[in-house]
């Protein structure tokens, strides 16, 4: 499986509307703070979007309402790991990725025989409070070398520029929020991300 290396991550589905116009093909959902309804009205429309743009939708957390609205792959934390059904996930032919940020997350992980396996901060983040220092080009370096032939996701910090130094370290791809979602001009921004990575496609 090979992942688009621009890999846009977004709260909500106003941000799919803007953004997938712009040439994005693959995009999780991370949605919080939503009651049920609102989060199964935002997949559903999420899923439409990226459909009618030929887009892949990466839901996060909420794998149930992933299954059950037909959505391209589940993306989990660690802690939501360990509540998830992940035979069921693969038995509905959902791809599965999901986070990591040392070596015993990552056995965990790979255990759990995902699709792709993300690796962050790679720098610090605004997105939220890390308790991990930042991982670095070496740490994506060895992840490579640990994860085989798996997809590689860098996340955290990221501009273009960065991404594609991450690219030269060993990820396939680059999951990018706030360089774009606080940028003054978050469509020209993607664009400049769609541009920078077309070469990696």
């Amino acid at each position: 499986m090979k992942l688009d290396p621009f890999y846009l991550v977004a709260d909500h589905v106003g941000w799919l509307r803007r953004l997938l116009p712009c040439g994005v093909k693959l995009v999780q959902l991370r949605a919080k703070n939503m009651d049920e309804a609102r989060l199964r009205a935002e997949i559903a429309e999420a899923r439409d979007l990226c459909k009618a743009h030929g887009a892949q939708l990466i839901v996060n957390d909420y794998w149930r309402l992933a299954l059950e609205l037909g959505c391209d792959f589940v993306h989990l934390g660690q802690v939501d790991l360990a509540a998830a059904d992940v035979a069921a996930i693969k038995a509905a032919g959902v791809k599965l990725g999901i986070s990591t940020h040392d070596e015993a997350e990552l056995a965990i992980a790979l255990a759990a025989q995902p699709d792709y396996v993300a690796l962050g901060p790679i720098f610090p983040t605004r997105l939220k409070n890390m308790p991990w220092a930042p991982q670095g080009f070496d740490k994506l370096g060895l992840w490579r070398q640990k994860v085989g032939g798996l997809p590689l996701v860098a996340i955290g910090g990221l501009t273009p520029v960065r991404a594609l130094d991450c690219f030269k370290a060993g990820a396939d791809s680059a999951a990018v929020v706030t360089d774009i979602s606080l940028n003054l001009d978050p469509e020209a921004r993607c664009r400049e991300w769609v541009e920078a990575t077309r070469l990696c496609r």
